[in-house]
């Protein structure tokens, strides 16, 4: 297993999560953006800069990411990518993306986007909230540990 953030737009309360439990755990973590993310010095954290433009950063993630690893994301159509090659994505806010409820995303995604580009003003989403923080971390500690049970049998 491999954990790969999409750290263009991940929270930094969300980041810090992920990197204790990188400490702790000592699964490798891949932070990829199009700009340097300060990252403690520790052998299984690295930072991958790409280029600047739409999807780069998700493209190189759906292109490298494998069976297994998780990939912690608020795009829905990189998760998508993600699902279909048997791997696991979880958002900064805590949803676990999954083959049951990733199309019904896609398509409310699809119908928000139809309607910001016909002028509806949507809005952007909601501050993150402490549950929000808490749904991630009970998510990401529950995934880790049982990849750590599987791992030992």
């Amino acid at each position: 297993m491999k954990i790969w953030v999409d750290a263009d737009a991940c929270p930094k309360p969300i980041r810090e999560t992920i990197i204790k439990a990188a400490e702790r755990t000592k699964i490798p973590c891949t932070f990829v953006a199009n700009h340097v993310i300060p990252l403690p010095k520790r052998l299984n954290i690295t930072m991958l800069q790409v280029e600047s433009g739409f999807d780069v950063a998700d493209n190189e993630i759906a292109r490298r990411v494998r069976e297994n690893d998780l990939v912690i994301t608020a795009d829905i159509p990189l998760a998508n990518d993600v699902i279909e090659k048997k791997a696991q994505a979880l958002s900064p806010r805590g949803e676990l993306f999954t083959t049951e409820n990733i199309k019904s995303r896609l398509n409310i995604r699809d119908f928000m986007d139809t309607m910001r580009s016909s002028g509806v003003h949507t809005g952007g989403p909601a501050a993150l909230s402490q549950a929000d923080k808490r749904a991630f971390a009970g998510h990401l500690d529950r995934i880790l540990s049982k990849y750590g049970q599987n791992n030992k049998q």
